[in-house]
């Protein structure tokens, strides 16, 4: 477990020193949280609550969650499908770890860097501007930081099976953005399920992605409470479980076919 969170800190003191790049996205987290933030609050203003989300409520998830898309890795990467395309997976897969467990330190390590460095600016720039709701009581703070945890699992896992797919094609970017397309869309990166069709509601929310983002918005927002909120972290952690399960047995499948040099 050491080696594991080693692997984390390492990742966050790596990510530290893209100072450029995480300007840049706060810059534009920000940018995109005020432009949704304006809409969704033209849309509430005038109108009775749907779906338990006022206009304050409204505002506010936009930029939770415009700071957790980072945090999540709600975008995607290929770093891990790039090694295998290059074949330095092989050199991966000799050392002495947990190849899955790895990547998911990598993942923590990245969501604990952009949770201070990409969360907490856009955030207060809301602030600034509208009036965000925060929660109202003490113990939502942890709930919420749990909820987050348990939604990187999830991320990490659907993205740790897509990157998978580089075993069996040449270029997983097609598979890749078009995941990535649809986690984005059910997930709340862009609006609230709230404002979903009761149909394609009820979709999102029977599929991981809205424990990604929607949820622990929700959860910041004080939506879910005792049994509820249980009832919710036990779901996270369901996908979360499953998805790495998946991820497992597709890896297991892959190395098998896996040849080396010819051999």
């Amino acid at each position: 477990m050491r080696l594991y969170v080693e692997v984390a800190r390492s990742t966050l003191r790596r990510m530290t020193t893209y100072r450029q790049a995480t300007a840049a996205g706060i810059f534009t987290n920000s940018v995109f949280g005020l432009i949704l933030a304006s809409v969704l609050f033209a849309v509430f203003r005038n109108r009775p609550p749907v779906g338990g989300f006022d206009a304050a409520d409204a505002v506010t998830f936009t930029f939770v969650a415009q700071g957790l898309l980072m945090v999540v890795g709600i975008f995607g990467t290929t770093e891990m499908a790039d090694r295998i395309r290059t074949g330095e997976i092989a050199t991966d897969l000799c050392r002495p770890y947990d190849f899955q467990g790895w990547w998911a330190a990598v993942s923590y390590g990245k969501a604990a860097f952009y949770l201070v460095a990409r969360g907490i600016p856009p955030f207060l720039v809301g602030a600034v501007l509208f009036h965000l709701r925060l929660p109202t009581h003490w113990w939502i703070w942890p709930a919420f930081l749990l909820s987050v945890m348990l939604a990187v699992g999830v991320s990490f896992g659907f993205g740790f099976i897509i990157q998978l797919s580089a075993f069996r094609i040449v270029d997983v970017r097609g598979p890749s953005q078009l995941g990535w397309m649809i986690a984005q869309f059910l997930s709340g990166t862009y609006l609230p399920l709230v404002l979903f069709p009761a149909w394609l509601l009820h979709v999102a929310r029977v599929l991981p992605f809205a424990a990604m983002v929607q949820q622990p918005v929700e959860v910041f927002l004080g939506k879910h409470q005792g049994a509820d909120l249980a009832r919710l972290y036990l779901g996270q952690l369901g996908w979360l479980v499953g998805l790495a399960l998946v991820g497992r047995w597709l890896l297991a499948r892959a190395v098998r076919r896996l040849v080396v040099l010819g051999g």
